[in-house]
Order: C-alpha cells, then structure tokens, then sequence
C-alpha cells in the first residue's frame, strides 16, 4: 500500500501478488489489486480482481462496488447485476443494460485536473448524463454519458436536500451536441428560466453561466459555505449563457423562440465553443 500511495505501481503489483499467495484466502490484496487497475482504468483486470475478492469475502461491500464499476464500464450487464444486487441496490427488472432513475447528482468531471462540478441525471450505480452544459474547456458536452465512482468527494444542496458529489472516471459515449456561449439581455430571471424551458422543449440545453460561483478546491470536495464562491460580475440585465445545440441554426432558432416570449428578451450574440459532432 506504501508503495501504491507513493505511485510505485509496479512494485505495488508485485507486492500485492505476493501477499495473495503467501495467502490464498486473504482478499484484502486482491481488492487493492482491483482499485489499483480501477484507477489505471484497466476494466478486464479489475473485473477480475474483484471477482477473486468477493470470492473470498462476500461481505466486502467496496469490493462489491468496485466490481459493479468494472463490469459497467465493460458492458457486462450480468456481472453488473449480480455485483449492485449483492452490495443491495434495488435494480430496475429485467436483463441486459441497466436503465433506471437513479436521481439527480453532481459530478466532478476532470477531477485530476482543474476539476468542474455539473448536474447529470443517474441512469444506474455506476452511469449518468450530462444535463448540464460544461464549459468547452472541460471537453465535456451536455449529453455526454459517463463512469462515475461511489465514493462521495464533497456535498452540494439539491431542493435543500444535501446531496454527495461523486468522481468522473472517464466518458464512455460522447454527445453530438454543440456548445455556444450566448451574450443575451433579459429582464427578470423568470426570463431565464423561459429559455431553459424553450431549449428542453427543442432537444437542446441552456445553463446560464454568469451566476455559477468558483470555490476553492478544499470547499468543492467538501461543504461549500456562504460568502466563499467569486461569482462573474456583469450587468444585472446582460448574462452569458451556455446553450448546447445540434448546429449554430438550431441554437439561433431556439434565441428567436426565446425572444419572441418576452419583451426584455433579446439575443445579442452567439458563439460556436465546441463544434457539433
């Protein structure tokens, strides 16, 4: 573990493959087996080793979790039910692709790097979507399907209800939505709140950027305060909005529905940010 921690995974290996001979009944290394290729994003070999963990101990909750992330990320449904089902997840009926409602959660996508945290709806244990619009330097879209960890990584409010931040691991489908920055003049913020509803109605997205906060990286990964965040100045009638959008013509149509709404609303600019796929 001393060396797992210091980034000597070469040595951990071998270590960790000692001490599961020197002991065939002893999980324990075969768990730390499977996180470590967990974290190299190696699913077959941390399929496996999960497997030889719950073999040993089926009472090991993590290792059941780990097992389920693994079997997610490779499409192997079965494994992944049997792996939710024996941690005690109730699972939608049936066989195949898990796709339920699992709720609404933040996630941290990029979280080794400048972490961002977003809104995605949970389709299982282990998966969500995007339903928020990311900045483009992210290179996350709304729509995007990911991987995500178990293990809560900070705290955000949903409806007043604290709810856990959980880890990106990786994308496993892409979004072939666009991303545009729209400078947009409005009066209210129900005006906002009607360009969201138009762009749901559309298929596309809008998120209205001026008002998220950034907070430090001690208060993201755990409760973020009042008074702590350095949200965007700008004029209390002119916001950047993020739109995410098929095509630049589908994200003009959907400004123009906007506008024809309200009397404050009007679209001052559009900007593509990441090109449809």
């Amino acid at each position: 573990m001393a060396a797992h921690d210091r980034g000597d995974l070469a040595t951990a290996v071998r270590l960790y493959e000692k001490a599961a001979v020197s002991d065939p009944a002893w999980s324990t290394p075969w768990y730390n087996l499977g996180l470590l290729n967990k974290e190299r994003r190696d699913w077959k070999a941390s399929l496996r080793c999960n497997q030889e963990a719950v073999l040993r101990n089926p009472s090991s909750e993590a290792a059941w979790w780990n097992l389920g992330i693994a079997a997610t990320a490779l499409s192997d449904w079965n494994e992944a039910r049997r792996a939710w089902t024996a941690y005690g997840i109730e699972l939608p009926g049936g066989d195949g692709e898990i796709r339920g409602d699992f709720g609404y959660t933040p996630i941290r996508i990029n979280p080794e790097e400048d972490g961002e945290v977003i809104w995605a709806q949970r389709i299982d244990p282990a998966r969500c979507i995007v339903r928020s619009v990311p900045f483009p330097k992210s290179g996350h879209r709304h729509g995007d399907l990911l991987l995500h960890d178990g293990a809560p990584n900070g705290y955000r409010l949903l409806r007043e209800r604290e709810v856990s931040v959980f880890d990106e691991l990786q994308i496993l489908s892409r979004s072939p939505l666009g991303t545009f920055e729209a400078i947009v003049r409005v009066g209210s913020v129900d005006d906002l709140i009607s360009l969201e509803k138009i762009a749901m109605s559309l298929d596309c997205a809008a998120e209205d950027w001026s008002s998220i906060t950034y907070i430090c990286k001690q208060c993201s990964a755990g409760r973020p305060h009042e008074g702590h965040g350095h949200p965007e100045s700008h004029a209390a009638e002119e916001r950047r909005v993020g739109i995410a959008a098929p095509s630049t013509d589908e994200a003009w149509r959907l400004l123009r529905a906007w506008e024809g709404e309200g009397a404050d609303c009007a679209a001052v600019d559009l900007a593509e940010l990441l090109a449809p796929r």
